[in-house]
């Protein structure tokens, strides 16, 4: 395969590169993710030059370029140790792919342009991995569904505006058959939020109850019914390597990692262990970045089922790499909090988040294997 970059593709990178540039002199842009003013801010901007889903068509905010300039952004921006893009690609492509014309119309442009935030209301106390027992309910009378119930985990669900809620409207249905997407305001009344504290002193997460909450039968997103298939294609874009920016930061983390064991190896204090498992980190990486490049050349930015490869390759090479770098940091990386300390603990939950460790490997051997169910 030839993954050289078209003569178009160099002349958006270099334009990209340019702008990097040009904002970080004129603008702050370290921050934490639990910084909400300035993520927002730094998302806005961002949108506003361009480079938020570039690949969507003009009519609903985007700049209608093939999907790879989706992924080309995100690297750029993990080479420049700048944030990274809004994660909003997953909400936008359900929109656009199930939801009615009068929903794209009245929501992609304020989602594409970064001034309405969204979250996505998926896990419950009790319907985490196995998603399809949620309980949520979603009656629906006349135009109406009233929703009561549960969601805890919601990335973003303090601040956003939008929550993309995955719901049972029809009990007597099979648990997968049962389930419908829905769009909800997070301004309806009946709605509390309730932040969620990390380890790592973030509060990114939220746990959100439903009381009685009233939702417009138009605001489905798809059929009644279908909102498993809603929400599988939801999660094959977030398991897939539109997000190619991960491997631009565990680059930058692998070459933090080796500057730090060569200085260890000068002062006598590097062990032989240490250099090995960093090694296999990097050829880790090396095999991830190869597996993105792949997918995205046969496969665009929806993976599909393949996406479960990405992220199992993905969860190994970051848990390796960040435990590699503790290791390093020995003492200090508690005694001297850093962004060091932050990423591993937030590595762990890679095995989790998005669908746990054991539910990849399901998918990839029933589904890309054609192993059988036992």
């Amino acid at each position: 395969m030839d993954y050289r970059d078209s003569t178009k593709v160099t002349e958006f990178r270099k334009e990209l590169r340019a702008w990097i540039a040009n904002y970080r002199h004129t603008h702050d842009i370290d921050f934490s993710p639990s910084d909400f003013d300035s993520v927002r801010r730094w998302n806005r901007d961002l949108a506003a030059a361009g480079y938020v889903a570039t690949s969507f068509p003009v009519q609903y905010g985007g700049r209608g370029l093939e999907p790879i300039f989706d992924a080309i952004v995100n690297l750029e921006l993990a080479s420049a140790s700048a944030p990274p893009p809004p994660p909003i690609a997953h909400y936008a492509h359900s929109i656009a792919d199930f939801g009615s014309e009068e929903l794209k119309q009245r929501l992609l442009p304020g989602m594409l342009n970064c001034t309405e935030p969204w979250c996505q209301g998926f896990s419950e106390p009790s319907a985490g991995s196995d998603l399809a027992s949620l309980k949520t309910s979603g009656v629906i009378e006349g135009d109406t569904i009233l929703v009561n119930g549960q969601k805890i985990w919601t990335s973003g669900a303090m601040w956003a505006t939008w929550c993309l809620l995955l719901a049972r409207t029809e009990p007597g249905e099979p648990r997968h058959r049962g389930l419908s997407m829905m769009v909800v305001d997070l301004s309806s009344p009946g709605i509390d939020r309730r932040p969620i504290t990390l380890s790592t002193g973030s509060a990114e997460f939220a746990e959100v109850f439903f009381d009685g909450v009233e939702v417009p039968v138009s605001n489905l997103v798809g059929a009644r019914g279908q909102g498993w298939a809603v929400a599988m294609h939801m999660l094959s874009f977030e398991r897939g390597p539109a997000d190619m920016g991960w491997t631009g930061r565990y680059r930058r983390a692998l070459e933090g990692a080796r500057a730090r064991l060569a200085e260890r190896v000068q002062a006598g204090e590097a062990e032989a262990t240490q250099l090995e498992r960093l090694v296999r980190a990097g050829i880790n990486l090396q095999v991830l970045e190869w597996q993105v490049q792949r997918t995205l050349a046969t496969r665009s930015l929806n993976p599909g089922v393949q996406g479960s490869i990405d992220k199992l390759l993905a969860t190994r090479v970051e848990q390796e790499l960040y435990r590699v770098l503790a290791d390093l940091r020995g003492a200090d990386l508690v005694i001297k909090p850093s962004e060091d300390f932050n990423a591993y603990l937030y590595s762990r939950a890679q095995s989790i988040y998005g669908g746990s460790q054991q539910i990849q490997r399901n998918l990839v051997a029933q589904r890309v294997l054609g192993l059988p169910r036992l």
